[in-house]
């Protein structure tokens, strides 16, 4: 008889929020993956529990490796617990590999539901929350971060972002640039902990105040794109934000798609307006 894989949420700040069944899982388990075994201690310590099984690491260096080795575990009749630092395993934490090699294999995978910084920010925004994507960390480099930005420019459910404070103010400024100066978002910083604050304004006005320097674990919350009609500009305003993707780093092919979405015409409208705005420069 195989095993059951739990996934269990901790608490991504104050330890008061964490489930009461955490602790019940904590002392049953056989095996406890935790990210980091180090935060597993004090959060144990904290909540007055004491692990029974074997404890051992699981972190985004060695998830392909351990994942067999957890597995055979499940398949042996064990009871797994998988917690992550923070929130949810598999939310933007280790988690998905062994979810998926269990579910393989048959093994029974459950949860305790736990804290989650991607809802708590949602809810405390003040943005629109019946329709929203979470899209994780954005890429570190700038054209790539520019890239994914533009993919998700005519989104119009409410977008959720975790980032890193070191390059909150890049990411902002990205967004300003891509998803205009007045779309409204709201930064959450250190989620029901000690110093929590949620600062919300149009995005140009995040993007100034967090290039003063900004602490903590971040969550970023942006409004969808609106839902008026396409754009109206002119044939030189298309070929001009098509130059400005290009000295960017993008083709031209991506810029006048982008471009195209961006205004909601067909792509042949803008590549028209470059083609003819070449051979009037010719």
């Amino acid at each position: 008889m195989t095993g059951t894989l739990v996934l269990a949420g901790t608490p991504i700040g104050d330890v008061a929020d964490a489930p009461p069944r955490l602790a019940e899982e904590l002392s049953a388990a056989d095996v406890v993956a935790a990210e980091d075994t180090r935060r597993l201690r004090r959060l144990t310590q904290a909540l007055g529990v004491t692990p029974k099984g074997r404890v051992v690491s699981y972190f985004e260096g060695n998830e392909s490796a351990r994942t067999p080795e957890l597995v055979g575990e499940l398949l042996g009749g064990a009871r797994v617990l998988l917690v992550t630092d923070a929130g949810m395993p598999s939310v933007s934490d280790p988690g998905y590999r062994l979810v998926a090699a269990a579910v393989e294999q048959d093994v029974r995978v459950t949860a305790v539901p736990g804290p989650s910084a991607v809802l708590t920010a949602l809810a405390l925004s003040g943005l629109p929350v019946d329709r929203f994507c979470f899209e994780g960390f954005l890429p570190r480099k700038t054209g790539e971060r520019l890239s994914r930005l533009r993919e998700v420019a005519a989104e119009r459910r409410t977008l959720v972002y975790f980032e890193s404070p070191h390059r909150l103010d890049a990411t902002l400024a990205a967004m300003t640039e891509v998803f205009g100066a007045e779309r409204r978002a709201a930064v959450c910083r250190e989620l029901t902990k000690t110093y929590e604050e949620v600062r919300r304004g149009p995005l140009a006005e995040l993007a100034a105040w967090a290039a003063q320097g900004v602490r903590g674990e971040i969550t970023v919350v942006v409004e969808g794109a609106p839902e008026s009609g396409p754009e109206e500009i002119d044939a030189a305003e298309m070929v001009r934000r098509v130059r400005v993707r290009e000295e960017a780093g993008e083709r031209r092919k991506e810029a006048i798609a982008a471009v195209a979405v961006e205004v909601g015409v067909p792509k042949r409208v803008v590549f028209d307006a470059v083609v003819s705005a070449k051979r009037s420069a010719g």
